[in-house]
């Protein structure tokens, strides 16, 4: 195998990893986005659930007075 054989051969295979480091960036970002939103709907659900909690708590003070 000649130099400029070698140098091909990397240079392909420098490319082909680029590749998947960019494909790999992708992924990762839109498992973060995808997370990201998860974690949004999920604080909401629980800031729902206090406001619920919260008006239940202040009814049984009524009730017990």
């Amino acid at each position: 195998m000649t130099i400029d054989e070698r140098l091909e051969a990397l240079t392909q295979s420098l490319e082909l990893l680029a590749s998947l480091h960019k494909d790999l960036e992708k992924q990762t970002a839109d498992g973060f986005a995808e997370t990201r939103a998860q974690f949004a709907e999920t604080r909401q659900f629980i800031n729902q659930l206090a406001h619920i909690a919260e008006a239940h708590q202040q009814r049984l003070d009524r009730l017990e007075k």
